[in-house]
């Protein structure tokens, strides 16, 4: 899935959301708003090392692997949202969509998992495209023996 794809599926998680505030957002607006929040990756996409390690740091591994897992995604407290993306932004991500930085953090909740979890997952997601590049499974993990002997 590419990234304005991802980007336009969580805006569409965030205006179906149970808050009004976030009901009547434009959707252009929207997908510009978490693009802005959400970039930085290396490919020009979604900076996932980034959410990754944040989520690790902040002792939320089992959800990681509950997003780029198979199985049903956990959720995230919109007070982890706010450690994970940093305050700066989450309230300039609030400020641009005129938004409460209560409902932005409520709204980015329910979108994170839903977005990572497409990201990484079938053919053509963004992991399946760092694994080609590294020459597959059998790639990565001889890349992996090399890094851990």
């Amino acid at each position: 899935m590419d990234l304005t794809s991802l980007l336009q599926m969580g805006a569409n998680v965030i205006q179906n959301n149970s808050d009004e505030a976030t009901t009547g957002l434009d959707s252009d607006a929207l997908t510009g708003a978490l693009g802005s929040l959400l970039g930085g990756g290396s490919d020009g996409g979604i900076d996932l090392s980034n959410i990754m390690s944040g989520l690790s740091e902040n002792g939320l591994g089992s959800v990681v692997g509950s997003w780029l897992g198979n199985g049903e995604n956990e959720a995230i407290s919109a007070d982890s949202v706010m450690d994970l993306l940093g305050a700066d932004k989450v309230s300039e991500f609030a400020s641009s969509l005129g938004l409460s930085e209560e409902s932005a953090t409520g709204a980015l909740a329910d979108m994170l998992p839903n977005v990572i979890d497409n990201a990484t997952s079938g053919e053509g997601s963004i992991i399946d495209t760092m694994l080609n590049q590294v020459g597959g499974v059998d790639g990565a993990m001889n890349m992996l023996s090399k890094m851990f002997k």
